[in-house]
C-alpha cells in the first residue's frame, strides 16, 4: 500500500542546465521557470474512485485531495466546453503553490476550425485559463488524426499563440505528416513541445519532439486506449526513458487510461520509479 505522501511527490530534481530565456524575440516567462527541471506525473482529471481514495490524504475537495499525491493535472473538460475565469480560479486556490495545470484547448479550436481562423476562439480561452496564475503549467494542443500538416497554417496559428502567451504549449499530432524533421523544426521555431504518446502514432511519436523545453509523455492506455493497465516492466521503460530524454524546464507525464482507473496505481508506481532512479543518482554523484 502507497501512503499518502505529505510532501509534493513527483515534483523530482533533474540535471540542470542553462535555460533558455528567449525565443525569436519573445520572452516565454509567463508562467514562471523552476529553478531545477522538475519531474511531475499525474492523470487526466482529478477523479478518485473509491478505491483509490486511501492513497490520498483528506482534502476540502477531490481536487484538493488530489494534489495531496501528484504535482500536476491535465484538465481535459475544457476540450469539451468552455470554463469561467472563476472556475479556473478556485481550482488554483484548491491546490498548493507548486502545483500544475496543464489544460487542454477546446475542440472548437483544434478539431472544427482546425487550426484556422481561430484568433477569437484562442483569445477567449486564453483569458478564461489565464485566471490559473502562477498554477497554469502550460497548454495541450491535440490534433484531429485526420489534420494533416499545412505549415503555413500551423505556422500561423503558433504565432498567434505566442502573440498571446509565454506559457508551454505541448501538441499531440495524429497524422503522419507530423512525425518528421521538418515538422518538429517548425514546432520548435515556436517553442512547442511534441508530446510523446502511448500508444504512439508513428515510431518517433513515441518519444518527446519540438522544443526540449517541456517534454510531455500522454499515455492513453495499451492496448486497449483507456482502459489497459500499464505492467510494471512498460512502467520501468518509461522511467528510464523520462530521466534519459533531459529537458530545459519541465517533463509531465500524464496517465490517460482512466476508464478503469488505471491511471492512479499507475501514476503512482512511475512516481516511485523515479524517486527510486533518483536516489540511487544523488548516491552516486
Amino acid at each position: 500500500m502507497v501512503s499518502a505522501a505529505k510532501s509534493m511527490p513527483g515534483v523530482l530534481p533533474s540535471p540542470t542546465s542553462a535555460a533558455d530565456e528567449v525565443d525569436g524575440g519573445r520572452r516565454l516567462s509567463a508562467v514562471r521557470k523552476p529553478e531545477t527541471v522538475r519531474i511531475r506525473v499525474g492523470c487526466a482529471g482529478w477523479s478518485i474512485p473509491a478505491r483509490h481514495r486511501d492513497l490520498f490524504a483528506d482534502g476540502e475537495s477531490t481536487l484538493a485531495r488530489y494534489a495531496t499525491t501528484f504535482s500536476t493535472v491535465e484538465i481535459n473538460s475544457s476540450f469539451y466546453r468552455p470554463h469561467q475565469a472563476r472556475t479556473y480560479a478556485r481550482w488554483a486556490r484548491s491546490v498548493p503553490e507548486d502545483f500544475r495545470f496543464s489544460v487542454k484547448m477546446p475542440r472548437a479550436i483544434s478539431h472544427e476550425r482546425r487550426l484556422r481562423n481561430a484568433d477569437a476562439l484562442l483569445d477567449r480561452f486564453l483569458d478564461e485559463a489565464g485566471a490559473l496564475g502562477d498554477r497554469l503549467g502550460g497548454f495541450l494542443l491535440q490534433l484531429p488524426p485526420s489534420l494533416a500538416l499545412d505549415a503555413d497554417d500551423a505556422d500561423a496559428f503558433f504565432r498567434a499563440y505566442r502573440q498571446h502567451s509565454g506559457a508551454p504549449l505541448a501538441c499531440e499530432p495524429r497524422h503522419p505528416s507530423w512525425f518528421t524533421s521538418s515538422a518538429d523544426a517548425l514546432l520548435a521555431e515556436h517553442g512547442v513541445s511534441r508530446v510523446a504518446a502511448d500508444p504512439p502514432r508513428a515510431v518517433i511519436g513515441a518519444v518527446p519532439g519540438g522544443d526540449p523545453r517541456w517534454r510531455y509523455w500522454r499515455w492513453h492506455g495499451s492496448p486497449d486506449i483507456y482502459h489497459s493497465d500499464y505492467p510494471l516492466p512498460r512502467l520501468r521503460v518509461l522511467a528510464t526513458a523520462i530521466t534519459d530524454a533531459g529537458a530545459v524546464r519541465e517533463a509531465s507525464v500524464i496517465f490517460d487510461n482512466t476508464a478503469r482507473g488505471h491511471a492512479i496505481p499507475n501514476a503512482l508506481r512511475l512516481q516511485q520509479l523515479l524517486a527510486t532512479a533518483a536516489a540511487a543518482s544523488h548516491g552516486d554523484a
